[in-house]
């Protein structure tokens, strides 16, 4: 994300973001693993799983609100 947001153009840095997210999604399902495998208890899985879906969700409101930023401007 950090890398995205020094770009100048919205689409680059949605591309970015875009990038980020999937790198949330593979973060969730080798988290998810580890707990099934028995790596992390639960305490520790449920708080930093509750962090990471923050972290999803704010992520997917910021590629929203980017998007918004491109209407009416030319390509």
């Amino acid at each position: 994300m950090a890398e995205g947001y020094g770009r100048f153009h919205f689409k680059e840095n949605k591309n970015f973001c875009y990038y980020s997210r999937d790198s949330i999604l593979e973060t969730k399902s080798f988290f998810r693993k580890t707990r099934h495998r028995g790596l992390v208890n639960e305490e520790i899985y449920t708080q930093l799983f509750a962090k990471l879906e923050t972290v999803h969700i704010k992520l997917n409101a910021y590629i929203k609100y980017i998007g918004k930023g491109q209407s009416g401007m030319k390509s």
